[in-house]
């Protein structure tokens, strides 16, 4: 809760949603899978945005990411859509219009923005970049259970914000002095504070478990979904240490379904022109 605004922080890792968008002369209609309603919106929007409503499109979405578990999977979908739909037309698409797009569907993690940044999911009125990540790795722990992000956001929970107000606006200042001096520590340290203030919004029951491996792991850190069940622990990239996180985990934590090893990277959008 920023000022009377709740933000959320970025946390970009390097798993992908890639969107492919052909066109054709038409009349603004999509073609696309079936499960994912809101990035063929995307595209409808995207055209209508340029001035090529007289287009049709076909979209192709491929993703890795886990549903529904607070991964910004919709996120992911619409904003490679919009990119998709920009470069199949060879235009420039700014990173306002596509968070504007991205809000006006529902609220929006903000990784379309470069870098870590903050970013307010409901309105866009708050979009600050914090700077290019230092070299950190993410064990992601995906437990059971999935929450609807459109659900969450419906609820009020402005008055659980505002009473841990301090304590998260204490922990982004941990971030964000971290990134700007690529202290590790410090982002972690920020990341944590805020993962134990959020617990009053969205209780992550597995939590203590968590930071209890954390610490016999000699991990940095954690963070946690804003809107999701997925917890991560943060590493200073040591393989071994990783390595024995994973196994222990899936011995210790109950109800974990899944483990990712990722790299915190900075968020955008990556156009790739096919050949020819």
């Amino acid at each position: 809760m920023l000022d009377g605004t709740p933000v959320m922080a970025t946390c970009p890792i390097d798993l992908f949603s890639t969107a492919t968008v052909e066109l054709y002369e038409g009349r603004n209609q999509v073609l696309g899978p079936v499960r994912s309603p809101k990035a063929r919106r995307a595209v409808e929007l995207t055209l209508t945005l340029l001035g090529r409503s007289d287009l049709d499109a076909r979209l192709d979405i491929e993703s890795k990411l886990p549903r529904r578990k607070g991964m910004a999977s919709s996120t992911a979908d619409i904003v490679a859509a919009i990119g998709a739909t920009a470069t199949a037309l060879n235009v420039e698409i700014s990173i306002i219009q596509q968070a504007e797009l991205a809000l006006s569907i529902e609220p929006s993690d903000g990784i379309m923005l470069p870098g870590i940044a903050l970013f307010d999911y409901k309105r866009g009125q708050i979009a600050r970049a914090l700077g290019t990540p230092p070299d950190v790795r993410v064990l992601v722990l995906e437990f059971k259970g999935v929450v609807d992000t459109e659900s969450f956001n419906s609820v009020d929970r402005n008055s659980a914000l505002q009473r841990q107000a301090a304590r998260l606006r204490a922990a982004l200042e941990l971030i964000a002095s971290g990134i700007e001096t690529g202290d590790c520590e410090s982002i972690a340290r920020g990341a944590t504070q805020s993962a134990l203030a959020y617990q009053e919004v969205l209780p992550k029951p597995q939590l203590p478990a968590v930071l209890a491996l954390g610490r016999s792991a000699g991990a940095l850190g954690v963070n946690v979904a804003h809107s999701g069940t997925v917890i991560g622990l943060l590493f200073a990239g040591d393989e071994d240490r990783l390595a024995w996180a994973v196994a222990q985990a899936q011995m210790r934590l109950s109800g974990l379904t899944a483990v990712h090893n990722h790299r915190l990277i900075g968020g955008g959008v990556m156009p790739c022109r096919p050949e020819g």
